[in-house]
């Protein structure tokens, strides 16, 4: 009998790409959503309202791992109701599988939490680990408040416990690649504002594989950096991005455009897009984990080919 592993707002771009991998392994995979869909071979699709146990519950009863993706994305205006809701859909999610787990007659051997290195801020050109201090920031609060419900909340005393803190997911299918990579064609991938700002980033094979790494060992507890060892800045992701796609040299956006196209045009909050992160996964390399993309130059040419 295959084992089982539960995602939790597993329908995005990570959900997705954990979904195939794990199926393609051979493991049962239960995906909860908001709407419930058909079986597609070792998939299914439960509904779920991301904030009270429910019917759905019984899925985690007997599976090996349970792996919560669930939030609101933060790519959008944060007005006070979207701060709500981006804060409110991580917490909730949490306590709902938490009061699943504690329902269940064999609980998960271990629970995976989605997390991300926004806790740490705008770090500039400073490098953040694990043991860097939280930030004052919205982000950093919500991160640190995400995390205070999974390691301290009810069960916690549970089922073993996994934080990934992950950086920019890249991927061919969503996140931030693909609307990156339509700019730079269009002869239009220069730097946003100074450029200085820094991009810490994972491969989508290394969220795969990072996951059979920490389910398949039990002395991995608390918080992992979930981003490759070679952050770059914005400057220098998007001269590498327009060297994989054979584009020459685009001067950069000033701040000010890239606020106003932000805010008014794509919806989004500007400090996105011009604040950053140097963050590296120091306890991942000391404990032994081998990434497969620990650079960014393979990595986009994996993911967008040389052509």
């Amino acid at each position: 009998m295959p084992r089982r592993i539960v995602l939790a707002g597993g329908s995005g771009l990570a959900g997705t790409a954990l979904a195939r991998h794990f199926a393609a392994a051979g493991w049962e995979v239960v995906i909860l959503s908001r709407r419930a869909a058909p079986g597609r071979g070792a998939v299914r699709t439960v509904g779920w309202d991301g904030r009270s146990a429910g019917p759905w519950a019984a899925e985690l009863d007997g599976a090996a791992a349970v792996v919560n993706l669930t939030g609101r994305n933060i790519g959008c205006l944060h007005t006070p109701e979207n701060r709500r809701l981006i804060l409110e859909s991580r917490v909730d999610s949490v306590r709902a599988v938490a009061a699943a787990v504690a329902g269940c007659r064999r609980p998960p051997e271990v629970l995976v939490q989605a997390s991300a290195i926004g806790i740490y801020g705008d770090t500039g050109d400073r490098i953040c680990d694990e043991g860097s201090p939280v930030a004052a920031d919205f982000l950093a609060g919500v991160v640190a408040a995400w995390e205070g419900a999974f390691f301290q909340g009810a069960g916690a005393a549970g089922p073993r416990r996994v934080a990934l803190r992950f950086g920019h997911l890249l991927g061919r299918d969503g996140g931030l690649l693909p609307p990156l990579a339509r700019v730079t064609r269009c002869f239009l991938g220069g730097a946003a504002g100074s450029g200085r700002q820094y991009l810490s980033w994972l491969h989508l094979a290394d969220l795969g594989a990072l996951c059979d790494w920490v389910i398949a060992r039990p002395e991995a507890r608390g918080v992992y950096n979930a981003c490759a060892p070679g952050p770059v800045t914005n400057a220098g992701f998007m001269r590498q991005l327009r060297r994989t796609l054979h584009r020459p040299w685009c001067p950069p956006a000033p701040a000010w455009a890239v606020r106003a196209v932000s805010r008014y045009l794509l919806r989004v909050e500007p400090s996105l897009l011009l604040t950053g992160g140097r963050c590296v996964p120091r306890r991942l390399l000391a404990e032994g984990f081998s990434f497969g993309f620990p650079n960014l130059a393979p990595a986009l040419g994996d993911l967008l080919g040389r052509s």
